[in-house]
């Protein structure tokens, strides 16, 4: 067991605040690594104020992580001492089941293990995420990353808001000679944008401000679309091939179904905290459209991302903040007040100020 400092939530109602705590000492199969950069997703915000009913306390959020290795184990061999490396989402599944044997361990039968708010295979214990100054991970969760060090920051966001982007853009085939919609331009859609014009994909952003439009060119848009406008949305009914939702928020999806061609997809990818109102009938079975939801990707498919990424030059747009930052940042996110995504510096984590550690098997 090694100690960890870190920044937890402790209670819905209550800031996240210094938290000490134990992980396990690196076993044969593990690789350790300190943190420099964890990105700050929204879920991180639904997880540590409880809106998803499933929260386990006391909480240390961040999946968006990107570190160096410090040690491996007597089995590990992918990486050395020194390797940038990021981790996920995810840090463990059950390794057997039929999605897992196929790469897909973000749909393991058995439920794979978040990187925070557990459970551990096996043990059901609670896991400790990326708002912390190191962690230990079985070396098959771990990822290479292959950005200029100048970018690592930046390629955090990568390892949530890049592969649920880049999962079901991937899937469905986007590619050139498409039409492909992304609504919202925040912390999801401004890399779904990104990806999907390096895919060569002729790429829509949907947003409710007109004051998006000229980011959204600059990210990689060919038109940009004010979905409050009828008669800018009327003007493409019937003509995307693929269309991918970010907005975690209740919304009609009638209104962007519409637009789809014949055999058209309408993928979820935004996780609002209730439920969208539920879209008519006739507008899927008329044209044979598809209403579909993606999460993330499984680890294959994500070092498969973060190697485009690296390929085409692409990282997120990101605001860099301290540790003790956190609160102010979770409000400005509720107001969308970033572009696109906050990182924490982990360097800015003091550890002397934090209390007597918590133990804890992670």
């Amino acid at each position: 067991m090694t100690p960890a400092h870190g920044y937890a939530a402790t209670s819905a109602t209550r800031p996240l605040g210094p938290f000490t705590f134990e992980r396990r000492s690196p076993g044969p199969l593990d690789v350790a690594l300190d943190i420099l950069y964890c990105g700050v997703c929204h879920s991180d915000l639904h997880t540590a104020r409880n809106e998803w009913q499933n929260t386990v306390y006391p909480s240390v959020p961040g999946h968006e992580i990107v570190g160096r290795v410090t040690a491996v184990g007597d089995l590990a061999g992918k990486f050395k001492v020194g390797d940038i490396v990021g981790v996920g989402c995810m840090v463990d599944s059950c390794q057997h089941c039929t999605p897992c044997a196929d790469g897909l361990e973000q749909y393991c039968d058995n439920g794979f293990t978040g990187t925070y708010n557990g459970p551990a295979q096996g043990t059901g214990a609670n896991t400790y995420g990326g708002y912390s100054d190191h962690l230990v991970v079985r070396e098959s969760f771990v990822l290479r990353i292959s950005h200029p060090e100048a970018d690592l920051a930046a390629v955090a966001p990568l390892l949530c808001a890049g592969i649920t982007t880049y999962s079901p853009l991937r899937q469905w085939g986007v590619g050139p000679g498409h039409k492909v919609g992304i609504v919202g331009l925040g912390g999801l859609g401004h890399m779904g944008v990104k990806i999907a014009a390096a895919m060569g994909a002729h790429v829509v952003l949907f947003t409710t401000s007109a004051g998006k439009r000229a980011d959204a060119l600059r990210l990689g848009a060919k038109e940009v679309v004010v979905s409050k406008n009828a008669d800018e949305m009327a003007a493409h009914a019937g003509s995307f091939d693929f269309i991918l939702n970010t907005v975690a928020a209740p919304h009609d999806l009638d209104a962007f179904l519409v637009l789809l061609k014949l055999d058209g997809t309408l993928t979820l990818v935004g996780a609002p905290a209730s439920p969208h109102p539920s879209p008519g009938v006739f507008n899927l079975i008329m044209k044979r459209r598809r209403l579909a939801g993606s999460l993330i990707g499984g680890i294959r498919e994500t070092q498969e991302m973060l190697d485009f990424c690296a390929q085409h030059g692409l990282v997120s747009d990101i605001e860099m903040i301290r540790m003790d930052e956190i609160e102010t940042a979770y409000e400005r996110m509720l107001k969308s007040d970033v572009k696109y995504r906050f990182v924490v510096d982990m360097a800015t984590l003091q550890a002397g100020q934090l209390p007597a550690p918590v133990q804890a098997t992670v």
